[in-house]
């Protein structure tokens, strides 16, 4: 059913994109069941939601009570943390009267553990604000699980002792779980021990070395707890929410995706990103919840969404087609589909070419890169040592093969996705090597004696040495080196660019430094390219890709007032986990079969990452088969759209600065 919405704080909303001030995207009629607010991204986001914490704090202060706070963990919350440490320093916000208690605990669990939210909430907060030692609470992970059912109600006691929880924070797992109430918890749950589904271990397995090592159980405060907050705000970024979202906003309340229980709660607030809101029906087909400005690229999502939901080719749309799907306006604006149908189709049309480089002696009126100069330097950006093979290796390939320079930076040494049993077989060859032909190198043997060493005796909660991580980070230079090679450009166009931010030895990173900016900076100086690919790939589960495609688009703006970036063109692949909508593309390199299959082989020469990835998360698929599904799957919405069948395509967006 289609209900009024509420109205959203922003009068200037627009739809799609982001409110021009920074706060939520509004909407005149919604199909969404809990009200829903839409920034452009997390960190304006994150500043909403943290100053209406810091404003409920304050009132509580000056009634002199309580101010009880139920707190998450994960990636979700971070930045309203940091905003709220933030606000401590900068702006007197005292939290000493402020009592907290946490969503969860994985168990069994040390507090003192890298993984351990006990350690998470005092590095992400506690140990940076005022609060009181004694007033935040986390479920305890080292008990005897026959005392987990009375810590259990006491944990409960204890929050309703506390006046009951003021403000509950949310994030929301891939299957929909709030806290750690996995599908299937009802809505009467209370604290208790809860077995973890298995793509939730799979998602964690990120954290913890890989899934074998990760906790089957946790405990977590159940959703009758959640839901007897006074009020609630569950926060989602990224992509990969956007299914769920849709499915807790406006699907059903059932037990199957539990954070649509809080479509019941009376005072809860979901706030997204434009990323996490795609799926939404006012972001995905916007024309059946309100007027929409009929531009080009809101033509072109109609018309390619239509053809797809009716699986007609877009020159088979009729009048009747667009009437009956809440497109009438569209005619009204450009005349019959016929007109409208061609003008898409051949828009379309242009995207293709087997000329990433520009189609030299040609007539490039219609074609997605410019002809000149015939013969480009072209500098592939990859967040990690393997991306410029998976989400671009056809392109890579052809780009070479056409005659143009091509460099790749490898931005990040990608040393924690290396196994611990391959990174002891690489340091026990390199002192066996040695020993073998009389090397006599006291401080190479030593590195890797010290690294084997260290990776025998490491625990599952302790993070690697400096030597550990830099015998890893030589495993993947090697594996980049050789995907060099296969390709055929020359190994010192292969630049390891090492970003600082990366270098911590654990999944968490710094922040984007200004010393990040300044190596990519000189990378892009040293090479001035016609020609920058870059990973525009959100989807990221590890974040390093968001923060890969920042430092790249800081350093461009600083840039372009050089010469030389007056004819630089910059081109945004996606990686591993998803592609650009079918309306968003604006060059498809097609693929034969031969090419998708030297891709393969290209993809193989990262061994370190084949048969078992240190961080698969929760696609069992390996690289290569994520890559070639993915691009079979646009080469064949092409072809549903009624344009040419070809057996696969990368896809790409231009960024225009």
């Amino acid at each position: 059913m289609i209900t009024e919405s509420i109205l959203l704080d922003n009068p200037d909303g627009q739809i799609p994109g982001a409110a021009a001030n920074g706060g939520p995207i509004q909407s005149a009629i919604t199909y969404e069941k809990i009200p829903t607010h839409i920034y452009a991204d997390a960190k304006d986001a994150s500043r909403a939601v943290a100053q209406e914490i810091a404003e409920l704090v304050r009132q509580k202060q000056r009634e002199g009570k309580p101010c009880v706070l139920g707190l998450a963990t994960g990636s979700s919350p971070k930045t309203v943390y940091a905003e709220l440490i933030r606000m401590h320093r900068e702006e007197g916000l005292s939290f000493k009267n402020v009592v907290s208690f946490n969503l969860d605990e994985y168990y069994p669990m040390e507090p003192d553990s890298l993984q351990s939210y006990w350690r998470f909430m005092r590095e992400q907060l506690f140990d940076h604000v005022d609060i009181e030692q004694g007033n935040y609470h986390v479920p305890d992970g080292t008990l005897q699980t026959d005392k987990v059912g009375e810590f259990s109600k006491q944990y409960e006691a204890a929050i309703e002792a506390a006046g009951g929880l003021d403000f509950q924070l949310l994030g929301i797992g891939g299957n929909g779980h709030i806290g750690f109430n996995e599908p299937g918890s009802l809505i009467n749950s209370h604290t208790r021990l809860m077995m973890l589904d298995n793509s939730t271990r799979a998602a964690a397995s990120v954290d913890f070395g890989g899934l074998p090592k990760t906790p089957r159980k946790a405990i977590t405060m159940g959703v009758a707890s959640i839901l007897s907050a006074r009020r609630v705000v569950l926060l989602a970024w990224g992509e990969r929410k956007a299914p769920v979202i849709r499915g807790a906003v406006e699907g059903l309340v059932t037990e199957l995706n539990p954070a649509s229980y809080l479509q019941t709660h009376p005072n809860a607030l979901f706030v997204i990103d434009t990323a996490a809101a795609s799926e939404l029906t006012r972001m995905k087909t916007p024309w059946l919840v309100d007027s929409v400005e009929w531009d080009n690229k809101m033509k072109k999502k109609a018309v390619t969404y239509l053809s797809l939901t009716l699986g007609k080719p877009i020159l088979k749309l009729t009048d009747r087609d667009y009437n009956d799907n809440g497109m009438s306006d569209l005619l009204a604006q450009y005349g019959q589909s016929y007109d409208i149908n061609i003008d898409v189709f051949n828009q379309l049309q242009h995207t293709i070419t087997g000329w990433p480089g520009g189609k030299p002696n040609a007539d490039d009126t219609n074609r997605p890169e410019r002809a000149l100069p015939a013969k480009k330097r072209c500098l592939i950006f990859s967040p990690h040592p393997d991306d410029d093979i998976i989400s671009m290796g056809g392109t890579f390939q052809r780009l070479r093969d056409q005659g143009h320079e091509v460099h790749v930076g490898y931005q990040t040494s990608g040393n924690i996705a290396v196994a611990d049993d391959e990174a002891l077989r690489f340091a026990d060859y390199v002192v066996d090597f040695n020993s073998k032909f009389g090397i006599d190198s006291p401080v190479a043997t030593r590195i890797f004696q010290d690294a084997a060493q260290s990776l025998r005796e490491k625990k599952d909660s302790e993070m690697d040495t400096a030597e550990v991580r830099y015998v890893k980070g030589l495993i993947r230079m090697g594996e980049a080196k050789s995907t060099c090679r296969f390709v055929g450009i020359p190994v010192e166009n292969a630049h390891f660019m090492n970003m600082p931010f990366y270098e911590t030895g654990t999944v968490a990173k710094k922040p984007l430094s200004e010393e990040d900016i300044k190596i990519t900076m000189a990378l892009i100086e040293e090479i001035k390219p016609h020609q920058i690919y870059a990973a525009g790939d959100l989807a990221d589960p590890h974040g390093t890709h968001k923060v890969c495609l920042d430092a790249i688009l800081e350093s461009v703006r600083r840039l372009k007032h050089k010469n030389f970036m007056k004819d630089c063109w910059v081109w945004l692949y996606r990686g591993a986990w998803a592609e650009w909508d079918i309306h968003e593309i604006e060059m498809a390199v097609p693929m034969s079969p031969d090419q998708v299959m030297k891709k393969r082989l290209g993809i193989f020469k990262h061994q370190s990452q084949k048969d078992g990835v240190v961080y698969q998360g929760t696609d069992s698929r390996e690289f290569w088969q994520r890559a070639e599904e993915r691009n079979g799957a646009t080469a064949g919405l092409y072809n549903k759209l009624g344009l040419a069948e070809y057996e696969a395509m990368e896809a790409f967006v231009r960024w225009r600065f």
